[in-house]
């Protein structure tokens, strides 16, 4: 079977324009009048050649895209994730026939609805119901065929009561949920959403992504899905695009994608640590010089590898340089962005107990039987006097979880995030 999408050596690019800051410290007004004759001239004869007009007097070349090629088969959902800036959103305007790319091409076998920002598609002086018929006709549908639709798309929408008002008129969540009921339930081959989702509140996301799932499994729909939410990608999609700096970084299984992405496309070591103070994370009251992430095996075997049935221990140094009140906190969040728990901080927050100056170990016990196989990362909070956040560390260490006894023995997976608050017991050494 031929797929629905192919993409072959795609690239795209622009052209900007700067301001020079070369030049001499001192300008004469003859300079200024010569540059700014120069500009009149070069803008005119580019508006004559029916080219872009840039501002400035220097001109880059920025490719938005380059080298990107890959296949969708009918009926596949594939989500599209990266950084703000990797091209994702210029990808799909390519494929929407928005814009044309630079070099290679991109052959689509289907009628494609798009979804890429609030109020694209939509004319903002018709009304709702003339904005429906106005879709549906640029999708190739007849009178008969959108009218067929009519009712179900308004009942999705909510907007039953506003239908013969001006879209100018409606909030942004009404705008993006009456596009989504249009793009979806015209029935095109293929459907791409970009990030417009977020606009909406949490009960029209969950029908949105419901929505994409029967268009899918149901009709045999091919969906695009560019989201930043990724459990919501994790979830609907088959298969997984990584986008980074315009080109294609990862294309594959959507578990590995979005675990690269949140990785930034390396394994998160287990240990990290700062040599010099005054370089350390923190303030002129704490410093963490050191984190690690120990495996406290039995067997022999080595403390970098992590077994669901064995517990494990996360060693945090700190320097305490003033006598303060502080207590840190541990995220532990699973690869698809999920926090699995907190470790409840230490020293507890109801204490308020003021720590004496010296390094300090402190040493949080993750007991078994409570992760499921899968890479985690550690979030790392120093707070002080009792709610002041001061210091946040993202991924600051990771480690991967096996199953090395074939039992399901995991605790919390499986339940909504949040759900599971195990009390991690934590005990602190002064070291020096």
């Amino acid at each position: 079977m031929q797929p629905v999408i192919k993409v072959e050596n795609l690239g795209k690019s622009y052209l900007i324009g700067h301001q020079s800051t070369r030049g001499e410290r001192y300008v004469a007004l003859r300079d200024v009048l010569a540059q700014g004759v120069k500009d009149v001239l070069r803008k005119s004869r580019e508006a004559f050649r029916g080219r872009q007009v840039l501002q400035g007097n220097e001109v880059e070349e920025f490719w938005a895209l380059r080298n990107v090629a890959f296949e969708v088969g009918q009926g596949e959902v594939v989500g599209i994730i990266g950084r703000n800036g990797a091209g994702k959103s210029t990808l799909l305007k390519v494929l929407s026939r928005i814009t044309e790319p630079t070099e290679g091409k991109a052959t689509i076998r289907g009628r494609v609805a798009s979804l890429l920002e609030v109020g694209t598609g939509f004319h903002p002086e018709l009304t709702g119901r003339e904005n429906i018929f106005l879709n549906g006709a640029i999708l190739g549908m007849s009178k008969a065929e959108i009218r067929s639709k009519f009712d179900e798309i308004v009942a999705f929408a909510e907007v039953a009561k506003f239908i013969d008002t001006p879209v100018k008129r409606y909030s942004s969540g009404m705008y993006v949920r009456l596009a989504f009921a249009v793009a979806a339930h015209l029935e095109p081959e293929i459907l791409v959403v970009d990030e417009v989702l977020a606009v909406g509140d949490a009960s029209f996301q969950k029908k949105c992504l419901g929505k994409m799932k029967e268009v899918s499994e149901q009709d045999g729909r091919t969906v695009l899905f560019v989201s930043h939410n990724m459990t919501a990608v994790h979830s609907l999609c088959s298969r997984g695009i990584l986008m980074k700096g315009g080109q294609t970084a990862f294309i594959g299984d959507t578990e590995e994608c979005v675990r690269q992405y949140l990785t930034a496309g390396g394994q998160i070591p287990t240990e990290a640590n700062w040599d010099d103070p005054e370089k350390a994370p923190g303030n002129q009251k704490v410093r963490m010089m050191g984190i690690r992430v120990l495996s406290k095996r039995t067997d022999g075997q080595d403390a970098s590898l992590f077994d669901m049935a064995t517990p494990l221990d996360i060693h945090i140094n700190v320097r305490v340089l003033k006598k303060c009140e502080f207590h840190t906190t541990l995220h532990f969040q699973s690869d698809q962005g999920i926090t699995a728990f907190t470790s409840g901080g230490f020293p507890p927050r109801d204490h308020n107990q003021q720590t004496d100056p010296g390094e300090y170990q402190l040493i949080c016990h993750v007991p078994e039987k409570l992760l499921n196989e899968g890479g985690y990362s550690i979030r790392f909070l120093l707070v002080e006097d009792g709610t002041r956040v001061t210091t946040v560390l993202d991924d600051v260490v990771g480690f991967d979880v096996k199953d090395l006894t074939s039992r399901p023995v995991g605790s919390w997976h499986g339940r909504e995030p949040g759900s599971v608050r195990p009390k991690l017991e934590w005990v602190s050494k002064l070291l020096k």
